[in-house]
């Protein structure tokens, strides 16, 4: 099947549809600008002194940094939130909200990204569970509770070295605060705030029961598959059809759809049909 009509497939099952749950993983942020981290390379490409450190994604987002040198814990992801904050949304969220509108569509957004990014766009924040935790909120790191807060923190970060200019405190103890982030190897993790996401969606899921449900995914890869597990599950739903959009790992059983593509140029693709114009 060529790709157009794949994106006329998906233009049919959502004309269809009376719910949507978009799905996303880092790919989603690509065309926004943002790095995937895919692989070591790609981690280091976008923060070279990592590489000279020999540092692999998953040794800088350990949270063991913010007890043993918080400053440099606070590097990346300072760096990272001051990234997040200054990215624009791509087109492909819009294009989203519009199908939400024109279709009359509930729907829910589940992501394993921790950039805001949704929200950023507008999606409604009661209607998004993320499932990795979110930048934008702090934490203890003892945690000496389970509060969690807004990170309206400023943080320099020297990107020579990767070192945070400010730690930010915790507002109860004054301990070293960091990102309500489940990290690799992450036992402090305080995941109340994505434990009430989830009885949200699960909530969504119960109320969506014997009604047309479409699943958009967009930039979920197998590397750590939870966003495609999640995907599969929804999709397996009576009447269900997910729509699994990724240029390296489209795979998708049928009747599902794979449109071998990035999120921003198959959510165009899919909306090029929808608004009765050809894809270019």
């Amino acid at each position: 099947m060529e790709l157009r009509e794949k994106f006329a497939a998906a233009a049919v099952a959502l004309r269809r549809a009376e719910a949507l749950v978009i799905t996303a993983g880092a790919g989603m942020g690509v065309d926004s600008g943002l790095p995937d981290f895919r692989g070591d390379a790609g981690f280091w490409k976008a923060y070279p002194p990592y590489e000279r450190l020999g540092i692999s994604f998953v040794g800088a987002a350990n949270p063991a940094h913010f007890e043993r040198d918080p400053a440099f814990g606070w590097g990346f992801y300072g760096h990272r939130t001051n990234l997040y904050r200054a990215t624009v949304p791509h087109a492909g969220f819009g294009i989203l909200r519009d199908w939400i509108a024109r279709f009359g569509l509930d729907s829910f957004v589940v992501t394993s990204n921790v950039d805001g990014q949704f929200q950023k766009a507008g999606f409604a924040g009661d209607h998004i569970l993320e499932v990795h935790g979110s930048i934008h909120h702090l934490q203890c790191t003892i945690p000496c509770s389970p509060a969690i807060w807004e990170n309206r923190e400023t943080i320099p970060v020297d990107e020579a070295t990767m070192r945070a200019g400010h730690i930010p405190r915790c507002i109860r103890c004054g301990a070293v605060a960091r990102p309500n982030i489940l990290m690799f190897g992450d036992y402090g993790w305080v995941s109340d705030r994505t434990a009430r996401q989830q009885r949200a969606f699960d909530e969504f899921l119960a109320e969506c029961r014997g009604r047309r449900l479409v699943v958009v995914e967009m930039g979920a890869g197998t590397a750590i598959p939870t966003i495609r597990y999640l995907t599969e599950e929804a999709g397996a739903r009576p009447g269900a059809v997910a729509v699994r959009i990724n240029p390296r790992e489209p795979r998708i059983r049928p009747p599902h759809i794979s449109l071998p593509c990035g999120a921003l140029e198959g959510l165009a693709g899919i909306d090029a049909i929808l608004s009765g114009d050809s894809p270019s």
